[in-house]
């Protein structure tokens, strides 16, 4: 204990070590992004048409995304609570292999044709969509409030690479699972399944000494050399910070989510091949991710609220150009998901800093964890509603609803800027 005692403490009294260990800790989260961004792949391309297939109807269409959405808060909130008592390193590796397991599990109710082993499966496969988003947080633990935007979003490139691979790997999934006996739309389940393990695997091996718990000793630490002054409510803690990061968050996600969702069934129904949905898709997530080392940079620079007001404008333009584009225009589809996806990553980055700033390390995790589950209901409900509203009326009115709901976020902005 006490050479533990010692080398936290010789952290906080050497900057540069300090640095050095923020510089490996982005390393590692990162390369776990890499896998967790492929992971996610299967539940965005092809879940609402698996569950299409296996229904027989569109009506259903939006609850495999409210599932693992739904999933993926219960798992959020349970990843948030075991990182904030046993750090970052046990937390995510649970999450990250359980979302594995999950998608283990719909490729097994593919074979057996059971709906119910699917929603099941779904559910769990959720841990994998709520790990990836949380191990944003691993990267800001160790940064100052300058690096906080840019940490979140190089781990966000990261996930780029597994995420805008994966979609593009539909066909091939499906050829391979065809191969073995597997239903073709289970196949990108089967990289998920992999994918989610891998990342577990390495930020289990290689994510030490961890980083949150380095962080609430530093901060201990300093709290003790300035008379031991510790109290939650102190000024480190920022309520209406906490609630504008929040709801800049979750309402960025619910019209990302209930547009994307919609999009695979909305081209095919319009004569689209499954490549052609895995191409829009491929894009949507690389704007959802790839924009990121430049929105973090403007996030630090111009400001938190600034850069929330433009994830408002930027999905209203998307849900403006998603209703209005002809169907069978692959380049009008693929621009206003790509506005989707990059309207998102305005949201979540500036969201997400704004976060970090408000909380402090003894009690960050928890908050993030709770949050992230406001993030997933919020995906779930879109999910649900996105497959009904399309089912009673059409695409285009689901897209106008989403983004005239993403200018809620320029009121919420004015009265956080009045709060403060």
């Amino acid at each position: 204990m006490k050479t533990a005692n010692n080398s936290k403490g010789h952290f906080v009294n050497s900057p540069e070590k300090l640095k050095q260990m923020y510089k490996r800790v982005l390393l590692v989260v990162s390369l776990s992004q890499v896998f967790g961004g492929a992971g996610l792949a299967a539940g965005i391309t092809v879940g609402a048409l698996l569950a299409q297939e296996m229904l027989g109807t569109d009506a259903y269409a939006g609850l495999p995304s409210a599932l693992f959405t739904l999933g993926s808060a219960i798992a959020a909130f349970l990843v948030g609570k075991l990182s904030q008592r046993y750090g970052r390193r046990l937390g995510l590796t649970i999450g990250f292999i359980t979302g594995g397991l999950g998608a283990i599990g719909v490729v097994i109710a593919a074979l057996l044709n059971s709906v119910f082993l699917l929603f099941a499966s779904l559910l769990v496969y959720g841990a994998g969509t709520a790990t990836n988003l949380q191990a944003r947080y691993a990267g800001t633990d160790l940064a100052n409030k300058k690096q906080r935007a840019k940490a979140i979003s190089t781990t966000m490139v990261m996930t780029t690479f597994g995420a805008v691979a994966g979609p593009n790997l539909v066909e091939v999934m499906g050829k391979f699972a065809r191969s073995i006996g597997i239903p073709s739309l289970a196949g990108p389940f089967i990289l998920s399944a992999v994918a989610f393990i891998l990342a577990g695997l390495v930020l289990f091996i290689m994510l030490r000494p961890d980083p949150l718990l380095l962080a609430k000793s530093i901060e201990t630490h300093q709290q003790q050399d300035t008379d031991g002054m510790s109290n939650l409510s102190s000024p480190l803690m920022n309520k209406n910070g906490i609630i504008v990061g929040a709801v800049v968050m979750v309402l960025t996600q619910i019209v990302m989510v209930a547009i994307m969702t919609m999009t695979p069934i909305h081209m095919q129904h319009h004569g689209h091949s499954l490549s052609a949905v895995g191409i829009v898709i491929g894009f949507h997530v690389g704007a959802m991710y790839l924009p990121s080392l430049v929105t973090g940079i403007l996030v630090d620079k111009i400001g938190r609220t600034t850069m929330s007001i433009a994830a408002g404008v930027t999905l209203l333009l998307a849900g403006l150009v998603a209703a209005y584009a002809p169907s069978d225009s692959m380049f009008m589809l693929i621009l206003a998901l790509s506005l989707l996806g990059l309207g998102w990553n305005f949201g979540l980055i500036s969201g997400t800093a704004q976060i970090v700033d408000s909380t402090e390390p003894l009690t960050r995790a928890k908050i993030q964890g709770t949050i992230d589950v406001f993030i997933a209901l919020a995906g779930a409900t879109g999910g649900a509603l996105s497959g009904v509203i399309v089912a009673n009326s059409s695409y285009a009115v689901l897209s106008l609803t989403g983004g005239l709901l993403s200018l809620l976020l320029v009121p919420v902005i004015i009265w956080y800027r009045k709060a403060s």
